[in-house]
């Protein structure tokens, strides 16, 4: 486990006659490597070794626990493969670090009770839902794209969907991106499933992870729901994989080698030939290249379904912002059309839901008189201002005690955007006598009562109300969609339809106001509610520009001498691309150890799916070499597929 590129592979040692019995394959071992003790996992047994020389002995079995399944070590070699990364930092990800007590203890019997499979007509309202459950439940490999109704209990759903495969005895596995979810999929969970389902985050602590994994390893639960990490859970006889939600950027991993739970799943399907659910309300770019290649199929609701419970979706135009007649609305940032609608969600008692792409009073400013973007001379970082309007960086948190516009001279500024507690304050005048309440940050409230108020939330942030919201108003959306990124159109896409479906249907009034042009693609997905269509045209746009996930692309980033000398080992494919180096983009997390170097790069690669996994290999070889020769190259990150590429 050492996780070096160019020791990436297995090393043969002698196994002691006294820890012959524990030496069984999967368990964890020490052995002594180049002079030090190292952990490491024993893979296989065989009579005799294939290679020359003297070889050492094994040190000791630190544990009898299998806990390197054959199956997961298949998996690891894949993901370790696709993401151009070594085995030893997959299985980081994939096997919680050992507690010798919860080893120790004694091991848990099966759940006494039994499963009984629950009733699944709700999924009847998808075209062909009823086939997709008749071959999960007969075993077979089923791979669809679900696209949940607006207003959809999808805790509910995914529940169902578990508990009608784990009455068979077979086992499921659950991916839903942050634990809010998790919690509330827990929820609905706990009744159908018992203990036969387990929860695995990281928010539970190393002890009770652990814990838990092993009773996943030991066949004592049959359905995993957790976060990220979750999808490499060793389940027993696994029928169906499920992430849902797969364009949150929670899914991201931020440690090497970055796999996306997603594509773990694609590969893990593959591999033991079993179902694969790939939900949400939104659709992502790579969920459409799923079903265009035939690999999966569509389960979505017919067009009168959809209609039935969606809310009535508007969005504005120019010519639409009726602002200048209102004072109050003036104040508030909100066209007429979208105070109207509000008022009229209060004034039925309902609480009415204002999303903003931001937290934070004001943050991001420029130069009142040229409108040059305000930035620290310290780090190039946006500056924001906080109530007491005084300056700081966004990214380095240093204070501007006096700020000269670069590039006019100007001494004052002017709000660029406003974030949740600044919207608060300006609803909190504009609807006298109504509660307000702020959801965003540290700050996150989960569930409102029913009744007139006014919520700001954050995306991802807002909570759910009792009876659903009356009214939901998204506020400057340009921030989210004039963003210089590949994924800035999807992403808010996935962000309005997620508070649009927090919304009552239109039958009880529930409205939508999209403070955005209606001629715009993404807000014309909204107000159809055609999440596939926009796939579909995104998928063509990315084609059309030689983007992911039409091509394989790699980013190499790193300080600029190490990034040149790290792309002369790389042997690229015949027609690959190499498009840099350009300074490291905004917004990008930089490389590990490297966050207070300067001058950053980015060299993109890109090269035809064909030749995606060749790519990655080679990626993977001048990894290997560089860690061979003990080149000077640290700081180096490569990513196959990075979620940004700016």
């Amino acid at each position: 486990m050492l996780g070096l590129a160019h020791l990436d592979r297995p090393f043969d040692y002698l196994v002691d006659e006294a820890m012959d019995a524990d030496a069984q394959p999967g368990v964890r071992v020490r052995v002594r490597f180049s002079g030090r003790l190292v952990d490491a996992y024993l893979l296989e047994r065989r009579d005799k070794s294939e290679h020359g020389g003297r070889l050492a002995w094994l040190e000791r079995v630190v544990s009898p626990e299998q806990v390197l399944t054959p199956e997961l070590a298949t998996l690891a070699r894949a993901v370790a493969d696709r993401y151009a990364g070594t085995m030893p930092d997959v299985l980081r990800l994939a096997i919680p670090p050992r507690h010798a007590r919860v080893e120790k203890a004694d091991q848990a019997a099966e759940p006494a009770t039994s499963i009984t499979a629950p009733e699944t007509t709700s999924w009847r309202r998808y075209d062909g839902a009823e086939q997709f459950l008749h071959t999960v439940r007969e075993g077979g490999r089923a791979r669809v794209c679900w696209q949940a109704l607006p207003g959809e209990d999808v805790a509910q759903r995914l529940a169902e969907l578990a508990a009608a495969v784990a009455a068979l005895g077979r086992g499921v596995i659950v991916v839903v991106p942050d634990q809010r979810d998790l919690d509330r999929l827990a929820a609905a969970s706990e009744p159908l499933l018992g203990d036969w389902c387990v929860t695995l985050a990281a928010g539970l602590g190393p002890t009770a992870r652990y814990r838990r994994w092993l009773t996943v390893l030991r066949g004592q639960a049959r359905v995993v729901i957790g976060t990220r990490s979750a999808v490499f859970a060793p389940v027993r006889d696994l029928a169906l994989t499920i992430v849902f939600d797969d364009g949150d950027p929670s899914l991201d991993e931020p440690r090497s080698p970055y796999p996306h739970p997603r594509e773990i799943g694609v590969l893990r399907a593959h591999q033991t030939s079993s179902a694969l659910l790939v939900g949400g309300f939104a659709r992502t770019a790579e969920a459409q290249a799923l079903v265009e290649s035939g690999w999966a199929h569509d389960l979505v609701a017919p067009r009168p379904a959809v209609r039935d419970a969606m809310a009535r979706i508007v969005g504005i135009s120019e010519e639409d912002r009726r602002v200048a007649g209102d004072p109050l609305a003036r104040s508030a940032r909100i066209p007429g059309i979208a105070f109207d609608a509000a008022r009229r969600a209060l004034a039925a008692g309902a609480p009415v839901l204002f999303s903003v792409p931001r937290r934070g009073y004001i943050n991001s400013i420029a130069c009142e008189r040229c409108r040059e973007h305000a930035r620290c001379r310290a780090c190039h970082g946006p500056l924001q201002m906080s109530e007491r309007g005084e300056l700081s960086c966004r990214w380095c948190g240093r204070p501007e005690n006096r700020f000269v516009c670069p590039n006019c001279g100007g001494t004052a500024v002017r709000a660029l955007m406003v974030g949740d507690r600044r919207t608060a304050e300006e609803l909190g005048r504009a609807f006298s006598g109504v509660p307000v309440v702020t959801s965003g940050g540290k700050k996150i409230v989960d569930q409102i009562d029913d009744g007139p108020r006014v919520v700001v939330a954050t995306p991802g942030a807002a909570p759910r109300a009792t009876g659903g919201y009356g009214a939901a108003v998204l506020l400057d959306t340009w921030a989210q969609l004039d963003r210089e990124d590949l994924r800035a159109a999807e992403e808010a896409v996935r962000n309005w339809m997620a508070v649009a479906t927090l919304v009552r249907p239109h039958s009880d009034g529930g409205q939508v106001v999209v403070v955005a042009d209606a001629a715009i693609d993404a807000v014309q997905a909204l107000i159809r509610w055609d999440p596939v269509g926009f796939a579909v045209r995104e998928l063509g746009h990315r084609r059309d520009l030689g983007l992911p996930p039409a091509v394989t692309m790699a980013s190499v980033d790193g300080p600029s001498s190490a990034v040149g000398a790290f792309l002369d080992m790389v042997d690229l494919p015949a027609g690959a691309e190499k498009l840099g180096p350009v300074p490291l983009p905004p917004g990008v997390r930089r490389p590990a150890g490297m966050d207070e170097v300067a001058g950053l790069e980015r060299v993109l690669l890109r090269t035809d799916r064909a030749h995606g996994r060749q790519l990655a290999m080679s990626l993977r070889a001048a990894q290997v070499l560089r860690h061979a020769r003990h080149e000077d190259t640290a700081g180096i990150r490569v990513q196959i597929d990075p979620p940004t590429i700016g």
